[in-house]
């Protein structure tokens, strides 16, 4: 069983969500906030606001774990 948490990171532009899960994946933080930004704007950038913001108020902070 793997000990890893989706968690904000403390490498944040904004809140910390893409950092996150960039830091749960193992993947780059740089390639997942392109890849939102990406993902925004052709979605017309609600969708991806509003998940963005939901995503920030249910993660827990990365110091509490």
């Amino acid at each position: 069983m793997s000990d890893k948490t989706l968690a904000l990171s403390n490498d944040k532009m904004i809140a910390g969500v893409c950092g996150g899960i960039a830091d749960y994946f193992g993947w780059s933080s740089g390639g997942v906030r392109l890849a939102y930004v990406l993902l925004s704007v052709l979605s017309a950038a609600f969708p991806g606001l509003l998940i963005y913001i939901v995503l920030w108020l249910l993660m827990p902070k990365k110091d509490t774990i």
